[in-house]
């Protein structure tokens, strides 16, 4: 038997991928019979055409920077910072462009596919109500995909690019002086090229992934004991204990964090008031003065404030855990650490392992704990020249070059460090959790 015949094409995909290349919508409009839509593509591209010559002009901008004026106003200067944005924008604009370009190309390529398998809609009103269909996902998610692009990409890029220039004080501060690109000159510095300033990043660095490590767990382990001993204590005042060790966590921690910083005070402080009263000790205890003793103090007063969290998020963990499991283990014979280890601990890490790596992340860039308890200091043989105290982290240490220093160059710097550190950790850690994996989060 002789194979049947092909079906004809009622549109012929070269030429319509050919015209879409061309010119945006130009393919639904004369050969699709999608007009609105292909209308729809041309006004895009046509607007795109008419600013070309400012789109041009902006990414020039944001190439040179603008050249140094001194003899004009400083009002009338080219400020560097507005170029660099500008020119952000307007490649946010063309990226946002081009990928307009690309959807009505895939847009009409589907659209034949489709025609030459069921043919032309036979009514007008069907044409529409198909081409609506394919495109309401689109249109409903631009708005969104705009904002973020706009308020998220672009101000990213920004901060990272300043990391590339020489953006600092006192030589390079718009509009009174023009910024230029140094390429890889601030990491090299930052990184190993001055013995000062890369001493203070690493040092800076592990004090960070420490305090992070340490204020995550503290905190966890601590919520977890306390849910335990409440969930399983058989006094009848456990509410009034609950209740009360959630107060740290109603207060504002700026409130609780400064009470602490006077309570701890080396000179007139509450505790050392107190110890001294008590024959305990002559001397003052320099609770934040000494390097070490700071770093310690820190990660106490966090598990103070801190631990409440995880006991509220852990009790909720322990409730859901039927009853009837429990009462069944210890029909077996299981103790009580059995049961925990053998039931609710798994449970428990099971749902807030996920929490538990975005506390980490948090932690890594908790500045409240650093600047209102103690203010990063004190301060080491350093910190005149990097602004690095011994118990800043690596965005109290961005906020005092930023503020203090005005050496945004190297803050950026530090910034796209914290990035490149937290974003590879947090995505792989939260993909291997069963919760992720088993989507039941």
């Amino acid at each position: 038997m002789s194979p049947p015949p092909a079906r004809e094409q009622l549109v012929d995909p070269r030429r319509v991928r050919t015209l879409s290349l061309l010119f945006m919508g130009l393919a639904h409009v004369t050969v699709l019979r999608e007009r609105v839509k292909g209308i729809a593509f041309m006004l895009v591209e046509l607007v795109f055409l008419v600013t070309l010559p400012t789109t041009v002009r902006l990414i020039g901008g944001l190439v040179t920077l603008g050249e140094a004026q001194p003899h004009l106003p400083i009002r009338e200067r080219p400020n560097s910072l507005f170029m660099m944005i500008d020119g952000v924008m307007v490649l946010t604009v063309v990226a946002i462009f081009a990928a307009a370009y690309a959807i009505s190309v895939k847009s009409a390529s589907k659209a034949a596919r489709e025609i030459n398998t069921r043919g032309f809609p036979s009514e007008k009103h069907k044409r529409f109500s198909a081409v609506a269909d394919r495109a309401f996902p689109i249109i409903g998610l631009t708005p969104t995909f705009i904002l973020i692009a706009f308020f998220v990409v672009v101000p990213l890029v920004f901060s990272a690019l300043v990391a590339f220039t020489n953006y600092a004080a006192p030589a390079n501060i718009p509009p009174a002086n023009t910024v230029d690109w140094v390429g890889f000159d601030n990491f090299v510095r930052l990184f190993g090229g001055d013995n000062l300033w890369g001493g203070a990043v690493a040092r800076v660095f592990v004090w960070t992934l420490v305090w992070a490590f340490l204020a995550t767990a503290t905190t966890y382990v601590g919520g977890m004991l306390m849910a335990v001993v409440l969930k399983n204590s058989k006094l009848r005042i456990t509410p009034l204990f609950r209740a009360i060790f959630i107060l740290p966590y109603a207060i504002p921690g700026v409130v609780s964090l400064l009470v602490w910083r006077n309570m701890l005070n080396g000179a007139f402080g509450t505790f050392n008031r107190t110890l001294a009263a008590l024959g305990i000790t002559d001397a003052a205890i320099p609770w934040l003065t000494d390097p070490n003793l700071a770093r310690f103090t820190m990660v106490m007063i966090n598990l103070w404030v801190g631990f409440p969290y995880f006991m509220l998020l852990v009790t909720g963990t322990m409730t859901s855990i039927p009853a009837e499991t429990i009462e069944a283990a210890k029909v077996d014979g299981a103790s009580d650490w059995q049961v925990f280890r053998r039931i609710q601990l798994p449970q428990i890490v099971f749902q807030t392992m996920p929490l538990v790596i975005m506390s980490f992340a948090h932690n890594i860039n908790n500045f409240g704990a650093v600047f209102f308890l103690t203010g990063g200091g004190p301060n080491l043989p350093d910190t005149t020249t990097t602004s690095a105290g011994a118990t800043d982290l690596m965005v109290s240490w961005i906020f005092n070059l930023t503020v203090n220093l005005q050496q945004y160059h190297n803050a950026s710097v530090l910034a796209i460090m914290i990035f490149l550190v937290i974003a590879p950790f947090a995505i792989y850690n939260f993909r291997r959790t069963k919760s992720f994996k088993e989507g039941e989060l």
